[in-house]
């Protein structure tokens, strides 16, 4: 396995924010194909990155034959889109070595828990906006073109940004009346400006550029209501993105694996919700 400590930096990166890679290495004795990449961002609430959401959950895909990147993003007082854009440098990073480590760079898939399910999902509603290539270089600013680009110019471009699918584990998604209200302010400050709190409730900008979504809640999630999730499937459901959804009756919030891997307390042990991860494997192989 290549594992590397990668810093990334852009506007208003904490010096913290670093990639993880878990590339697994070619074989003689394997058979050598390029594999999927899935980019992990651990929740935290914007106030930390989780470790039972980030290396335990990477071995899971490893054992797979899938390649993981875990994103120890820029939290509070780091505030949007800082860590929107470090996700993105992780995919253009991707992208850069795929040939090197034996990546698809057709199958990259952002995967997120709460928080991290709320930045994963950003990016997936946001990845193509001129913005975001501006910001990461990919695009100069208008001011600085010799002559305006053309559409297909800039689309190129995006394209290197692009996430493949997506993975949400119990996400924040709205900053209505059932927000998970720390993680906004977090991300956005003590007084955030409306218009950023309406775009930032994804519900109201899922486009057709919203790649497709694997999404997990369990009913009685005390922490992040499950209709943080609920809202999300219906807005994919109205902009017709290809999804699959997985509700389950019981269970608190935070449960990553739902197994003695990262159980802290007998609730977040449970056999039912543990299949989760089989389910998203699948998803991502189906890529």
């Amino acid at each position: 396995m290549v594992h590397k400590k990668i810093k990334i930096k852009t506007k208003g990166s904490l010096d913290n924010a670093s990639l993880f890679t878990y590339f697994l290495e070619p074989s003689s004795e394997l058979p050598f194909e390029p594999r999927p990449c899935v980019v992990l961002c651990p929740g935290g609430g914007y106030a930390y990155t989780s470790d039972r959401e980030a290396e335990p959950v990477a071995m899971r895909f490893l054992a797979q034959g899938i390649h993981v990147v875990i994103v120890r993003y820029s939290v509070a007082p780091a505030v949007f889109p800082t860590a929107l854009l470090e996700v993105g440098l992780a995919i253009k990073y991707i992208r850069g070595v795929a040939s090197e480590y034996g990546i698809d760079p057709d199958r990259i898939v952002t995967m997120g828990f709460s928080a991290g399910g709320h930045l994963a999902a950003s990016y997936g509603n946001f990845w193509r906006s001129k913005q975001v290539a501006t910001l990461l270089g990919l695009l100069p600013a208008e001011e600085d073109q010799a002559q305006p680009m053309s559409r297909a110019e800039r689309e190129a471009f995006s394209e290197v940004l692009r996430p493949n699918g997506q993975i949400l584990c119990y996400p924040v998604i709205t900053s209505g009346p059932h927000a998970h209200r720390d993680s906004f302010i977090n991300l956005l400050g003590d007084n955030p400006d409306e218009n950023q709190l309406y775009q930032l409730s994804l519900e109201n900008t899922v486009n057709s550029n919203t790649p497709p979504t694997f999404i997990w809640h369990t009913q009685t999630d005390p922490a992040v209501p499950v209709e943080n999730s609920l809202l999300m499937v219906s807005a994919l459901q109205t902009k017709g993105i290809k999804m699959e959804f997985h509700l389950y009756p019981d269970g608190p919030h935070g449960m990553s694996l739902a197994d003695k891997t990262t159980s802290v307390d007998p609730g977040m042990n449970n056999p039912r919700v543990a299949h989760w991860i089989e389910d998203a494997i699948a998803f991502v192989q189906r890529i």
